[in-house]
């Protein structure tokens, strides 16, 4: 980036009275992995916080793993913090403040791009770093008390933890591949005219369909549409978005025949059994959504198969055992649809979402269209066919 874009960039971040939240994400086509404190990442976020000590610029940087929190006082301290990472190269920053938001992407051929737009109204923005305000969802949200998730006191039930866990978990997965998306210019930025369209396939109670609804709106404006098969579920969630003021959609039909009235730009899937997550992806790949986050379950479809195909030597120990071949049908399946995602030109990540002490279905894919094939995908794809002799569920739903 050239001095004007970097200086652009270190004035906003550095506003402590006036930033709300900054992203660094991605790199520079030819240039090595970002690393920040000695740590290869992939993407940085930045906001001011209020700790005992006094006002911090807080630091929080993610490598394939987790997170890692570094807070650097006011001063010098944070502006050496600030030029480290402005040399880094990363290829995306997206800077939000209270009175606009910044966008700086740096092109293939490297030249950076930059966008600023004004806010129609000024925002306020806490300071706290109390454990509890890190929830994206506080335990007392009115939507966890309409989900029987909180009580009538606002304070999660014991038998609901694992749920609150997990939807803020996904909350926490979605809201970061978003904005990583959104800064890279892979989602469109959307206004109060035409809003982000997001659409949660096999919703059933709807707990991701309001949950994102209720933390997303809170900066962009968004529809949510819900996909279930049972009319009484879209009954129930109807009445539970009239009683929160949530204008929402709930379609009733099953993933694959479900029709909307125009596409939507983000694609969730949480936990649709077996190939139920072959149909989410199908409908995401035909409606070339722009992000598609899917936690898969039950992978009985390919363990299934396994059982009758001649498996390659010398692998016959890994099908030998029932457990094992459950476990290695979860591994395979999940490559199968991460390579058909990246030749329908989607970047994927295949990412834990939740630790397995809280769920044993932790894995979940994540891709963003590029509009690229990966230039390997379709041979590493027929290799695996080849290799392990079975039939995908959504290789043959794109066949069709």
């Amino acid at each position: 980036m050239s001095s004007a874009e970097t200086d652009l960039l270190r004035t906003a971040v550095l506003d402590a009275d006036g930033l709300v939240r900054a992203l660094a994400s991605g790199r520079r086509k030819g240039q090595p992995v970002p690393v920040v404190e000695g740590r290869e990442v992939r993407r940085v976020e930045i906001r001011v916080v209020d700790l005992r000590a006094g006002r911090h610029l807080q630091v929080v940087s993610y490598d394939a793993t987790q997170a890692h929190t570094a807070n650097h006082p006011l001063g010098e301290a944070a502006e050496r913090a600030v030029d480290a990472l402005l040399a880094q190269p990363f290829a995306n920053w997206h800077v939000d403040t209270t009175t606009a938001t910044h966008q700086v992407r740096v092109t293939k051929k490297g030249t950076p791009l930059v966008h600023t737009s004004a806010r129609s109204e000024a925002v306020e923005v806490s300071r706290e770093h109390d454990r509890a305000k890190d929830r994206l969802l506080a335990e007392d949200d009115p939507v966890l008390v309409a989900l029987g998730i909180s009580d009538a006191q606002g304070r999660v039930k014991p038998t609901r933890q694992a749920k609150y866990r997990q939807v803020e978990e996904f909350l926490r997965l979605l809201d970061a591949s978003l904005d990583e998306a959104m800064a890279q210019g892979r989602v469109r930025t959307p206004t109060a005219e035409d809003p982000l369209r997001v659409v949660d396939l096999g919703c059933g109670n709807a707990y991701l369909t309001f949950a994102a609804h209720a933390h997303l709106s809170r900066r962009l404006p968004v529809r949510m549409t819900g996909v279930d098969v049972k009319q009484q579920s879209a009954d129930h969630n109807s009445q539970v978005a009239a009683g929160l003021g949530i204008d929402a959609d709930f379609v009733v039909g099953s993933i694959a025949d479900a029709r909307l009235e125009r596409a939507p730009d983000v694609v969730l899937a949480l936990h649709a059994c077996d190939t139920a997550t072959d149909d989410a992806l199908h409908r995401a790949l035909d409606w070339e959504a722009s992000l598609v986050l899917a936690a898969p379950c039950c992978h009985h479809d390919i363990a299934a198969q396994l059982r009758t195909v001649d498996v390659p030597e010398p692998y016959a120990m890994i099908t030998r055992h029932g457990i094992l071949r459950e476990r290695f049908a979860d591994t395979l399946t999940d490559a199968l649809r991460a390579s058909l995602l990246r030749r329908g030109g989607y970047r994927v990540d295949v990412v834990e979402f939740v630790e397995s002490a809280h769920t044993p279905r932790n894995t979940l894919l994540r891709a963003v269209r590029t509009g690229a094939p990966g230039a390997d995908a379709a041979h590493e794809y027929d290799a695996l066919l080849q290799t392990w002799g079975v039939r995908p569920r959504l290789g043959e739903l794109l066949e069709r």
